[in-house]
């Protein structure tokens, strides 16, 4: 599985490099042998960029019950 790509072999494949992060996860993409951007799936990148819930919001909020 390779999941690199120099910049001009991911300009001169963009489609392939679309569909390999869509089916196969984040592709790396490297300018002068370092990275500079990675391409991954609208799918992945919410996952990625949803906020999760907060525990101590959760207990915060929840409501207290007497222990006897």
């Amino acid at each position: 599985m390779r999941n690199t790509w120099q910049l001009q072999r991911a300009k001169a494949e963009f489609s392939k490099l679309i569909d390999t992060s869509i089916e196969k996860g984040p592709q790396t993409v490297t300018r002068h042998g370092r990275p500079a951007a990675v391409v991954m799936s609208p799918t992945e990148y919410q996952r990625l960029t949803t906020r999760q819930p907060d525990f101590k919001a959760f207990l915060r909020r929840a409501p207290l019950y007497q222990l006897s």
